[in-house]
């Protein structure tokens, strides 16, 4: 049957968009499988050994320390603090509560090693919004309790990124770079009962996998209803209409 070009363009178009919709409904299948994954590893290691200082470098130097079946794994680290390097992120909850998540580099020892501990949640003073919280920070050796963590998530925040102790993001690049320290590209999320002026409660990581099988069902619905509207104005009605014009044109 002959077709004019636009037929042809049509027809390109619906199947253009109808495979895009196809595509991003299975890339969002798939995102949701990968956090499943990850979700599940870290269930799992809640009741695993915990890791000391020279396991935890040795994973840090092979580059496995983001992998489903290291992050969140229990830790159990020796160390000093380094102080004069915490940073307080702004604007972080617990327990419906705002203020600060506070951050503070711990040597490892005898290794030498530096990482950053999320060491817990500090009220802030909402009058006084440049007054640090009364946080303690022992001196000498110290045992840390927690597990493998991400760099906390950063929040919007327009402009280049703070510089002093009170910040709403740590850029972990810029940080080395104004500290001087050779830190690791992980953190460790401190845990245990209150203390030093802090809490730990921190909330169960929320991964959003119900979001991904959201958006997979629109694309997929997206895209059945671009195949549907062609076949229906291409071939179900156009044949019906091109029928009654002859009609009524045999009737003239």
């Amino acid at each position: 049957m002959n077709r004019d070009p636009k037929f042809y363009r049509v027809t390109a178009a619906a199947a253009f968009f109808s495979l895009l919709g196809l595509a991003l409904g299975f890339w969002q299948l798939d995102r949701a499988a990968q956090k499943e994954a990850l979700q599940s590893a870290m269930h799992a290691q809640a009741g695993k050994t915990p890791l000391g200082n020279a396991e935890v470098i040795a994973l840090a130097a092979q580059g496995r320390m983001q992998e489903s079946g290291v992050l969140y794994h229990p830790v159990q680290l020796k160390g000093s603090w380094l102080p004069a390097h915490t940073v307080y992120l702004d604007n972080r909850q617990m327990d419906a509560k705002v203020g600060f998540f506070v951050l503070t580099p711990l040597r490892l020892e005898p290794q030498g090693h530096v990482l950053i501990v999320q060491r817990g949640w500090a009220p802030r003073n909402f009058e006084q919004r440049e007054q640090l919280p009364g946080v303690q920070t022992p001196s000498g050796w110290v045992s840390v309790d927690g597990d493998i963590a991400l760099v906390p998530s950063k929040l919007y925040a327009p402009g280049a990124p703070g510089e002093g102790p009170i910040r709403q993001n740590l850029d972990l690049d810029q940080y080395r770079s104004q500290t001087g320290l050779t830190l690791e590209a992980f953190t460790v999320r401190e845990s245990g009962p209150p203390s030093q002026g802090l809490r730990r409660q921190w909330s169960v990581v929320n991964f959003g996998i119900e979001k991904h099988y959201g958006y997979a069902f629109q694309w997929f619905a997206l895209s059945l209803l671009i195949a549907g509207l062609y076949l229906w104005f291409q071939f179900f009605r156009r044949p019906a209409a091109t029928s009654q014009d002859m009609a009524n044109h045999g009737s003239h």
